[in-house]
């Protein structure tokens, strides 16, 4: 079994906003939902941290998300920076406490990191032991930050990477479904962020968002969860152009579970996985295709985002739950893969991206 490093989850806010106990088996929590409506894809969730363990998942990047973009999404929207902050603080605290409880436990420096890895070298046998879930803690979104200020006191807590936009227009960055350039702030948080050693996370950024940040931050940079624009045409893709300049800068790339993000011809409220027809395989065409742009598998991970919003309704056909992440190594292999490369993709590239940010 390959350790599994996903550098995108959600996990918090499926805590808060979905009311979900990440603790339990997968299967108790969708009896538990069962019939509920409140939120679509109730009953239909893909990831807990056993489900994680079980799928040799040891280590993620789990974020904080709240923001007051408009126009407002249905999850993770507020009216006003207080508001978002304050839901930020408490996703941070269900991390520290399932932290006291031995279920995860916070990453932040490299002997953190050493020494999780080293409790996970063999991920079966951490999973019998339960061995607790290391998280690296980003925000997805920073329009919790009331203030650039507020990003001293965000790091202290553990705060390690950051996505300066998510959705619509928000305080910092311009997200992808919308047009525009960094406001003068968010020129200012990029630049506080390379000053605090923060990773930039580029995933969401509106294109021009996306070039002003890289022409400022001069660290470590990651997209979270992006796939290739080239395969499926939506600005919530990266353009070959983006792609090319993320390899020049040694980023890497995370892929993404989200269907309509993996093959074309997905219509929004009518599509399902088995009418178009995705499966876990077809991420590994927008793998491929990083993979040629750099001429090397040195770019691509995992950042899975499942539950990121959605549930079985919106992942492949074939996969149901986090644990079927684990057959992209034969998959990898039939095209072609070494295991070096395969071992990269599963952990290691992303891996040596935070040894870098952490030297």
């Amino acid at each position: 079994m390959n350790l599994i490093f996903d550098v995108h989850l959600d996990l918090s806010m499926n805590a808060l906003e979905w009311n979900r106990d990440i603790t339990l088996p997968l299967e108790e929590i969708r009896a538990y939902e069962k019939g509920k409506t409140d939120m679509r894809a109730r009953g239909a969730n893909t990831v807990s941290l056993d489900e994680m363990r079980k799928a040799g998942a040891g280590l993620c990047v789990a974020t904080q998300i709240a923001g007051c973009m408009k126009p407002a999404g249905p999850v993770a929207s507020w009216e006003t920076p207080a508001q978002a902050w304050g839901m930020t603080q408490a996703q941070r605290s269900v991390y520290e406490v399932l932290s006291e409880l031995g279920e995860m436990a916070p990453i932040t420096n490299l002997e953190q990191l050493d020494a999780h890895l080293a409790k996970w070298a063999d991920p079966e046998a951490a999973a019998a032991r339960k061995e607790p879930i290391g998280y690296v803690l980003s925000l997805e979104g920073a329009d919790s930050m009331v203030t650039v200020d507020y990003l001293e006191r965000a790091y202290e807590y553990g705060l390690r990477a950051l996505g300066p936009a998510h959705y619509g227009i928000g305080r910092y960055a311009f997200g992808h479904d919308t047009v525009g350039g960094l406001p003068e702030c968010g020129k200012e948080l990029v630049r506080k962020m390379d000053e605090l050693g923060i990773i930039l996370d580029v995933t969401h950024l509106s294109d021009d968002c996306f070039f002003d940040a890289l022409d400022i931050y001069g660290g470590t940079v990651w997209a979270s969860h992006s796939n290739c624009r080239a395969l499926v045409d939506d600005p919530r893709q990266f353009s070959d152009e983006q792609i090319k300049l993320l390899i020049e800068r040694g980023a890497v790339l995370g892929s993404v579970f989200d269907a309509w993000m993996m093959k074309p011809g997905w219509i929004r409220g009518v599509s399902t996985p088995q009418s178009v027809g995705v499966k876990v395989e077809d991420v590994l065409d927008h793998v491929d295709h990083i993979c040629q742009l750099a001429g090397n598998a040195s770019h691509v991970g995992i950042g899975s985002d499942l539950d990121g919003g959605f549930g079985l309704e919106q992942c492949p056909m074939d996969l149901n739950s986090i644990v079927d992440l684990q057959r992209l190594d034969g998959l990898l292999a039939d095209r072609g893969y070494s295991e070096e490369e395969i071992s990269g993709f599963f952990h290691g590239n992303f891996l040596r991206l935070l040894r870098e940010a952490w030297a």
